[in-house]
């Protein structure tokens, strides 16, 4: 039996990323989740959602204090590391393929860049989602055409199927095995 996923949000789950990559306080995690930053490219999170996510994490024991640093303006700043548990719930959850095409735009995107960002290959996680697609791929592809606006539903779900099947494939033959 696989163990479910712990309920967080998309930006616990990005917050727990970054934390997981080296021990940080809620500043930085802040700016990379900032508009211009690396993974608020993606996926934004406003600088009170992030302290919130940091919160969870912490009452849930997925990260931890493991220092207080001197801050240049203001208190001093708790430094946080992602535990045993917290690192292992990440692992589960980057292997995990997202549920929806729609989550592809920002849960997928997240989870490729975290990975690239610790140096792990993305390979195996586009695999499970073109394998976790093929089926609507499929199913979207031999339903015919309908009138009205069931007929532009059916064609806008068939080109966004369409899209993500040839963006995992295309990620899948750009990276080295």
């Amino acid at each position: 039996m696989v163990a479910r996923l712990p309920e967080l949000s998309l930006a616990d789950w990005v917050v727990l990323g970054l934390v997981a990559e080296e021990p940080t306080h809620g500043w930085p995690v802040v700016r990379a989740l900032r508009a211009d930053g690396p993974l608020g490219r993606i996926w934004t999170v406003p600088r009170p959602i992030v302290y919130r996510s940091l919160a969870t994490l912490s009452e849930r024991g997925y990260i931890e204090e493991s220092a207080k640093a001197a801050g240049s303006r203001g208190p001093q700043r708790k430094i946080m590391r992602a535990t045993r548990s917290g690192r292992a719930a990440l692992r589960r959850w980057l292997d995990a393929p997202v549920e929806h095409v729609r989550d592809v735009r920002g849960e997928l995107l997240v989870k490729l860049a975290l990975l690239e960002r610790s140096g792990k290959s993305t390979r195996t996680l586009v695999k499970r989602q073109i394998a976790d697609i093929a089926p609507l791929v499929e199913a979207i592809s031999a339903q015919p055409d309908s009138t009205g606006f069931d007929l532009v539903l059916s064609r806008w779900r068939r080109e966004q199927v369409t899209a993500v099947d040839r963006f995992l494939h295309s990620l899948l033959h750009s990276e080295p095995q």
